[in-house]
C-alpha cells in the first residue's frame, strides 16, 4: 500500500510516520513544504497554498492507494489571510489533486473544532452539527474544509472518505512548537521543568479532551487498512480542567470568570504579547465533548495513554524544549515564538512560523 502524507513533518505527520514504518506492505511518501534533513522515505516538498498546487501535487499522488491531508496552518495569527490560503485553498488543491490522480482513499484530519457548540457533561456523536464556532477562524477552517468534503462525496460516490476528529493532541517532541504556537517567547517553560503549576484556571465550560499522537497514529493505520469511510471521534480520558489537571501538577484550580479569560487572551494578543486570539478562549468553551464510541466499535481503537499522561509529556516536552529535526518541530531558539525570535523582532502571531 503506498499513502502519501501531505503536512507530514507536523505533530500528528511524525506520529504516523513512526507507525507507519514498523508496519509491513505499507510505503509512505511526505509532502511539506520544507523538506527534513536526511528524510528516511520518499519526501516531496510543495506549498499547498501556491496557485499551482494541484498541478505540482497531482503526480505525487499518481499511483497511491491513499492520501492523508494532515496540512493545517494556526499560525501567525495576525495574518488571517495566509492561514485561510494553506487550510482552505490549500485543501482545496489536495482534494483536486486527488481527484485527478485516481486516488481511491481520502483521509482527512480534522477535529473536534469542526463541532457546532455543544455540551461539557455529555458526549456528542459524529453526527453533531458541523457548523463550528463562528468566533474561532480555526473552527470556521474545520467546518469549510468538511464542507467540500460533503460535495466532493456527492460528485464522486467511489471515493473512500475518512474524517478524523481527534481532541488536542500531545506528545513530547511537539512541546517547543506547541509552546510556541499557543504560548509564545514569554513562557518560563524552563519553570515546568519541576511538574509544578501553582494556578490552573477554573471554568465549568473550561472541559476539553486530548489524546497521545502515537494513539492518532493507530487510529490512521487502522482507518487505511479497514473498509471503513465517514467520521471518527479520537480523545482519551479523562476529561482536562482545573480539577482534573490540578493534583497531576501539584497546582491549585482558581475559578476565573469566561470575560476574564477572554479580555485577558485578547489584550495580550493585541499588544503581540502571545499568539492566541480571543477566538482559541471560545472555541475552548463552546466545542462539545465527543464520544469514541464509533472508533472503539469499529476500528478496535482504543488509546493507550490517558489524556494526563499526554499532557504530563507534552510539559515535559516542554520545559526540556524537545523537539525534532523536522522543521515545525525544531527546537531552534531564533524560531517564531521564541525569546530569541522576539528579540529580532519577530512578534508573537506575526511572522510565519511554518
Amino acid at each position: 500500500m503506498r499513502v502519501v502524507i501531505v503536512g507530514a513533518s507536523g505533530n500528528a505527520g511524525t506520529a504516523l510516520l513512526r507507525r507507519l514504518s514498523s508496519e509491513p506492505g505499507i510505503e509512505a511518501v511526505g509532502v511539506s513544504r520544507r523538506v527534513p534533513p536526511d528524510p528516511p522515505i520518499e519526501w516531496h516538498s510543495a506549498d499547498v497554498g501556491e496557485d499551482d498546487a494541484t498541478e505540482r501535487l497531482a503526480p505525487i499522488f499518481d499511483g497511491a492507494d491513499a492520501v492523508v491531508n494532515l496540512a493545517w496552518q494556526i499560525q501567525p495569527s495576525h495574518d488571517q489571510r495566509r492561514i485561510y490560503r494553506t487550510n482552505v485553498l490549500g485543501s482545496r488543491a489536495i482534494f483536486r489533486a486527488v481527484l485527478r490522480a485516481g486516488v481511491p482513499t481520502l483521509v482527512q484530519a480534522s477535529s473536534v473544532g469542526v463541532y457546532s457548540p455543544g455540551p461539557k457533561h455529555a458526549f456528542v456523536t459524529e453526527d453533531w452539527r458541523r457548523a463550528g464556532v463562528l468566533e474561532s477562524s480555526y473552527s470556521r477552517h474545520k467546518a469549510l474544509v468538511e464542507r467540500m468534503l460533503d460535495e466532493i462525496e456527492s460528485d464522486h460516490p467511489t471515493l473512500r472518505v475518512v474524517r478524523v476528529r481527534p481532541g488536542l493532541i500531545f506528545q513530547r517532541d511537539a512541546g517547543t512548537e506547541i509552546g510556541r504556537y499557543f504560548a509564545g517567547p514569554l513562557l518560563p517553560a524552563r519553570l515546568l521543568k519541576f511538574g509544578w503549576i501553582p494556578v490552573l484556571p477554573s471554568h465549568p465550560r473550561l472541559r476539553m479532551q486530548a489524546v497521545h499522537a502515537d494513539d492518532v497514529a493507530e487510529a490512521y493505520l487502522s482507518i487505511l487498512q479497514a473498509d471503513v469511510s465517514g467520521a471518527f471521534n479520537l480523545a482519551a480520558g479523562p476529561v482536562l480542567s482545573g480539577e482534573s489537571v490540578a493534583p497531576v501538577f501539584h497546582g491549585l484550580p482558581v475559578p476565573v470568570p469566561g470575560v476574564a479569560l477572554e479580555g485577558a487572551a485578547a489584550a495580550s494578543w493585541w499588544l503581540r504579547l502571545q499568539p492566541v486570539d480571543r477566538g482559541w478562549v471560545r472555541l475552548a468553551f463552546k466545542s462539545p465533548l465527543m464520544s469514541c464510541d464509533r472508533a472503539a466499535s469499529e476500528l478496535g481503537w482504543r488509546p493507550r495513554v490517558t489524556a494526563l499522561d499526554a499532557l504530563r509529556e507534552l510539559v515535559g516536552g516542554m520545559a526540556d524544549r524537545a523537539g525534532s529535526s523536522f522543521p515545525p518541530l525544531r527546537s531552534d531558539p531564533e524560531l517564531p515564538g521564541r525569546l530569541g525570535g522576539l528579540l529580532r523582532g519577530r512578534l508573537p502571531g506575526t511572522p510565519n512560523p511554518y
